[in-house]
This record gives C-alpha cells, sequence and structure tokens, in this order.
C-alpha cells in the first residue's frame, strides 16, 4: 500500500533504512517533479548568461576575463556550498531546504533585475548559486531515497535532462532575450518561474521530518571554502601570471593546503560521526572515476558553452539570436537521448552508456578543435550536436552508476560530493578556457593580428586543451563497472 505524507520515511542518512519507501505515483512524481523544474530554472541559469556576455561586457564596462566571473563566480560559489549539504540534509528537511533554497533564488534574480554595475550582478549571482547549491544535492538524494533502483537509471536519466540540457539551452534562451530586449529582461522574466516552482514545491514536498540535531564543525567549513576558493581562484589568475606569478602560486598553495586538511580532518571526525562531509564513497573505484569524468564533461561543456558564443559574436559577427538558435538543436537532442539510455543504463549497466558518451564528447570536442573565422555556422551547430549526444549519455551513465556504490546512509554525502565535483569542474573548466583564449588572443593583437584572428587563434588553443581532457574522459571510461544494489 503507498505511504502516505503522515507515514515514516526514513532519512538519506539512516543506516537501518535500505529499500526505497512506497509512494504513489503522484505523491512521487509531485515530490521529483518540484525538485526537477527547480533545479532546470537553477541549471539553466549558470550558462544563461553565455550569450549576453559580449552585450554585459559593453553595458558594464568590464573584460571578458572579468566577464565570465559571472559564471566562474557562480559555479564557484556552489563549490563552496555543496559540500555542507551533506550536512544540511541530515540537519532540516527536504521542504524547509526547498524553500530556502528557492527563496535564496529569487532574492539573487531580483537584485540582478536591478543591478546598476557588475560588482552588485556578480554579487547577486552569489545569492542564486547559494540556492542552486542545495537543490541540485537535494534533487539527487531524493531520488536515491524514493525511487526503487531497478527504475533509477531511468530517472537518472531525465534528472540529466535537467543537469546538462538547462546549461545548453541557456545561451538559445538569452540569445533570443538579448536579441529582443537587453539581458536585464532574462531575470526579469526569470523571476515569476522562481514563483511559481516556490510553490509547486511547498504544495508537493510534504514528507515527514526526518531532520535531526547534529554539530556543525565550522572548521571544516572554512577549510572548503579556503580549498575550493582559492584552487579556483588561483586558476583564473593564470591569465597575468605572466607578468607576476607570485599571486597565482600562492592561491594554488594555499588551496592545496587547505584542501589536504580538510581531507584530513574528515577522515578523523568520521570515526566518531561528526564529519561535514563523508569521503568514505572514494572507497569505490567507480565512484572515484565517475567524479573525474564529470569533472572533465562539466568542465568541457561550461568552458565550450562561455567561450563560443564571444567568439562568434566578437570575431564573427554572428548576432546573438543566431548563437543562440545554433546551439539550440544540442540542448534537443540531449533532451530526447537521456531517457532513452537510462532504460539503456537500467538493462545493460553503465559501459553501454558511458562509452559512447566519452567518445562521442571528445569528437565533438576535436571537431570544435577545426574551426576558424570562415567556418560555417550549421558547421559550428553539427560540432555542438555531437558534442551534446555524448554529454547526456555521460551524465545518465555518471550519475547512476557512481551513487549505485554508495551504501543508503550516505546518500546524502555522495550526493554532496559528485555535485561539488561537477560544479568545481565546471568552474575550472570555464577559467581555463577563457584564459587561455584570453592570454593568447591578447599575444596575437599585439603582434598585429586582427580581432577576429586573434580570438579564434586563441580558442583552437583552449578547444586543444578541452579535446585532451576529453580524451582522457574516454580513457577512464573503460575503468566504470558498477553492481548495482538491489
Amino acid at each position: 500500500m503507498a505511504l502516505t505524507t503522515e507515514d515514516t520515511i526514513s532519512p538519506p542518512a539512516a543506516p537501518a533504512q535500505q529499500d526505497a519507501p512506497a509512494l504513489s505515483k503522484k505523491q512521487l512524481t509531485g515530490i521529483i517533479g518540484s525538485l526537477a523544474l527547480a533545479a532546470f530554472l537553477m541549471i539553466l541559469n549558470e550558462t544563461v548568461l553565455s550569450v549576453a556576455l559580449p552585450a554585459i561586457m559593453v553595458d558594464l564596462s568590464v573584460s571578458a576575463a572579468a566577464g565570465q566571473w559571472l559564471t566562474t563566480g557562480f559555479l564557484l560559489t556552489m563549490s563552496v556550498v555543496i559540500p555542507t549539504t551533506g550536512y544540511l540534509l541530515q540537519r532540516f528537511n527536504s521542504r524547509n531546504l526547498f524553500i530556502f533554497a528557492l527563496s535564496s533564488f529569487l532574492v539573487g534574480t531580483v537584485v540582478a533585475i536591478v543591478a546598476p554595475s557588475f560588482a552588485v550582478l556578480l554579487l547577486a549571482r552569489i545569492i542564486q548559486a547559494v540556492g542552486t547549491a542545495i537543490v541540485l544535492p537535494l534533487l539527487m538524494t531524493t531520488t536515491l531515497t524514493l525511487v526503487p533502483v531497478r527504475k533509477r537509471g531511468a530517472i537518472m536519466g531525465l534528472n540529466s535532462i535537467v543537469i546538462s540540457v538547462g546549461p545548453a539551452i541557456g545561451p538559445t534562451v538569452s540569445g533570443a532575450i538579448v536579441n529582443t530586449f537587453t539581458w536585464h529582461y532574462i531575470f526579469i522574466l526569470m523571476a515569476p518561474l522562481a514563483v511559481i516552482i516556490l510553490i509547486l514545491g511547498i504544495v508537493f514536498i510534504k514528507l515527514p521530518s526526518t531532520a535531526r540535531k547534529i554539530p556543525l564543525d565550522v572548521l571544516s567549513v572554512v577549510l572548503s571554502a579556503l580549498a575550493f576558493g582559492f584552487l579556483v581562484y588561483g586558476i583564473s589568475s593564470l591569465e597575468h601570471a605572466g607578468e607576476n606569478p607570485v599571486p597565482a602560486i600562492g592561491c594554488f598553495a594555499v588551496g592545496l593546503v587547505a584542501l589536504a586538511l580538510f581531507i584530513k580532518r574528515q577522515v578523523r571526525l568520521t570515526r566518531v560521526g561528526k564529519e561535514l562531509l563523508n569521503l568514505t564513497p572514494f572507497k569505490a573505484r567507480t565512484f572515484t572515476f565517475s567524479v573525474l569524468m564529470i569533472m572533465i564533461a562539466m568542465g568541457t561543456l561550461l568552458g565550450t558553452i562561455v567561450m563560443v558564443p564571444i567568439i562568434l559574436e566578437s570575431g564573427a559577427g554572428i548576432s546573438t539570436l543566431s548563437i543562440g538558435m545554433m546551439l539550440l538543436p544540442g540542448g534537443l537532442a540531449q533532451a530526447v537521448v537521456a531517457p532513452i539510455f537510462g532504460r539503456v543504463y537500467d538493462r545493460f549497466g553503465p559501459r553501454p552508456v558511458l562509452i559512447p558518451g566519452a567518445a562521442m564528447l571528445a569528437l565533438g570536442q576535436w571537431l570544435y578543435v577545426t574551426v576558424d573565422a570562415d567556418t560555417a555556422l550549421w558547421t559550428f551547430m553539427v560540432n555542438h550536436i555531437v558534442f551534446s549526444i555524448g554529454l547526456a549519455l555521460l551524465m545518465t551513465g555518471l550519475m547512476s552508476s557512481a551513487l549505485a556504490t554508495v551504501e543508503p546512509r550516505l546518500y546524502g554525502h555522495g550526493s554532496a560530493i559528485f555535485n561539488t565535483g561537477q560544479q568545481l569542474g565546471g568552474a575550472i573548466g570555464t577559467t581555463i578556457f577563457v584564459t587561455v583564449m584570453s592570454l593568447l588572443s591578447a599575444a596575437k593583437l599585439e603582434e598585429g593580428s586582427d580581432l577576429a584572428h586573434a580570438l579564434f587563434s586563441g580558442a583552437h588553443v583552449a578547444f586543444v586543451t578541452g579535446a585532451i581532457l576529453a580524451t582522457v574522459g574516454l580513457g577512464i571510461s573503460f575503468f566504470v563497472t558498477v553492481d548495482k544494489q538491489r
């Protein structure tokens, strides 16, 4: 018999509960649907400024290197907040977390609408990122807890649409809006959608509270923030490393030391049950490889989506609407293939999904290596479709296989680790792509090259870097095997 909302459902962290609680189809659809819609809107928001970035750069008088922090800063904030979600999912109930996350996102959106300067717009993106950082692990943990294992691949396939298609169609949405209005309308149109989804969540997410009072290790939070913050900032500082390498080296040193201290502290606190983030899932080879692969996939995705509009608009004179429409088929292709290969995963396991996905992702990146200022827009579209299909397969297989190796009591922590890797990879990838392009483009301009040639020369090396990383991901995909829990 299906449980009602008054029935008791064990928390994700509870070690005693092994089976997914029985819910009616209506209840499950309402809960997962509300979370998925929220996650889709928030992930869409990650890349929605990519096509609008040139207009924002002109309007607010900032460089490409500064402007890309609207995406990198967003991802960096998520990388700092997400490690705390393993704790938050145990300390607070799902409904309250959802309400807080949507409210935070809504506040950030309103601030962005009225932002008078780049600094305020960046602050708005950071506030939005706090809500996004909570919703993603909440969606994955809820799916793991409520959905039976035999159907998990299919549902994860649908969830992968949220995570991969959202960033893919973000440029299309922003391109259409910016072409007709100003970039402010991206947030003006987003605000009412956030309100609607918040209301849906309040109506449908009515699981009984499983919250329990557990201590928060403040030092772990500080170490986590220092580690991820300084590592990403160190990468962003590489643009100026030729002039003065000390800041970049210093940031890397602080970040690595803080990360080592964070890991050591989590291992020690795990023995007494007071850890901020339980790192036990890394004992499974499949989980570790899956995290590495998701970092590569998100790094190449967001790096590509942020850089392509810059080189096409500033280097080739293509309109924002045309760029957005060029990227749309890739997003639609992801939406079609993700649920299909979710079912393939359920039936045959990870390899028939991950290996072809990694191969197409790498192929898409190598195809991008061949583009120049004279390349037809339809060629960009074909390249992006190949790349996007590979990404959809990877996202579906990686989420399912990684978390299939995690004990039910550690679902919250496993989701937090996976999402931290995902967002950190996206932040690092975006920074590497734009930094490489900026450095080499500046050098070409100094040599007397025109802007188009300079931008595409820099982008070429950035795409080569992404293609090499994607090829490494293809090699890793052969080692991902998992006996799914039943």
